[in-house]
């Protein structure tokens, strides 16, 4: 190989690295009234896969997508297993659609493991099924809340947080890492709120308490940990084809027991988004895909880096 031939092949190299095509799958949130309804009703494939989900859910979800109002669907048992089921429709309408590296907003870690190959469709929505009614049970047993925490470092938001478990006993923690600026807390509703005020009077400019029915991704979800980490340790787990950022470990994850462990640790650790889109960024991924209902992950990944190209598919 001679010296330009060596050059050209560096540049190619060099090139490729960089040129990495990401899939992110959005989470609890991004559910609205409707969703779905078109694929169901203009294509076969999705309509089997309504129903299959209709099957193994035990009711009919798709009633409550397409029909349901906002309420019906904030439900957390039925909020996650539509999200999921949404996105793994809209997922496989991407003709050949080929990752090089995926990651999942909290729930969206589980169409993650669909589209790298981890989970199969049915045991994933099994999952989500057992992880949706043990968050809801959980939040039920410990009346809890999380918080939106704007224009203030995460430093500082932490060392709040801290300050008023080691003033008052009540649990509050970060809970998602969404973009620089951006931090959700989550905790006992007293610690919220006197959280909230500690926020403000340290700079935030804002501190809103969300409409939410409990402290998901803090210690308090302990109950809804064991019983998902029983569900997920009798699943047959695959190896990925490709890596995926878990939001606990914000890292590249190629290991089944590793991704196992890490999804049984997300109910009580935090997301950590920002951390996990820098992480993949610096590992070469130059475009983002968001796949499932809304554009909230688009917007986040906009506000991490602006340079990125970013898109949608739902």
């Amino acid at each position: 190989m001679n010296f330009f031939s060596s050059i050209l092949c560096g540049i190619f190299v060099v090139t490729s690295i960089n040129m990495k095509h990401a899939f992110v799958f959005p989470g609890q949130g991004s559910q609205y009234p409707g969703m779905g309804k078109e694929h169901y009703n203009n294509s076969a494939f999705a309509k089997k896969l309504f129903e299959q989900a209709n099957e193994i859910l035990g009711f009919r979800i798709s009633d409550t997508m397409f029909g349901g109002t906002e309420e019906d669907l904030k439900q957390t048992n039925v909020t996650q297993p539509a999200v999921f089921l949404h996105s793994i429709i809209a997922f496989r309408t991407i003709d050949d659609a080929k990752p090089d590296m995926v990651a999942g907003h909290s729930l969206g870690e589980f169409s993650a493991l669909v589209a790298n190959g981890t989970l199969s469709f049915e045991s994933a929505l099994q999952l989500v099924a057992v992880r949706a009614k043990a968050m809801q049970k959980a939040c039920e047993m410990n009346p809890s809340t999380m918080a939106a925490v704007l224009g203030l470092a995460d430093e500082k938001a932490e060392s709040i947080c801290a300050e008023v478990y080691r003033e008052t006993g009540e649990i509050v923690v970060p809970a998602n890492y969404n973009c620089p600026g951006q931090l959700v807390i989550s905790g006992t509703k007293k610690g919220i709120d006197i959280a909230c005020e500690k926020m403000k009077a340290a700079g935030a400019k804002r501190a809103l308490v969300l409409p939410v029915g409990g402290a998901f991704h803090s210690p308090l979800m302990q109950p809804a940990r064991e019983e998902l980490k029983a569900a997920i340790e009798s699943t047959d787990f695959h190896s990925p084809t490709c890596p995926i950022y878990q939001n606990v470990a914000a890292k590249a994850v190629f290991h089944k027991e590793e991704i196992k462990q890490n999804l049984i640790d997300q109910l009580t650790g935090p997301v950590r988004w920002t951390q996990s889109i820098m992480a993949m960024i610096a590992d070469g991924a130059s475009r983002f895909t968001e796949v499932g209902p809304g554009k909230v992950l688009q917007g986040l990944i906009a506000k991490i880096d602006k340079t990125m190209e970013v898109e949608g598919v739902s």
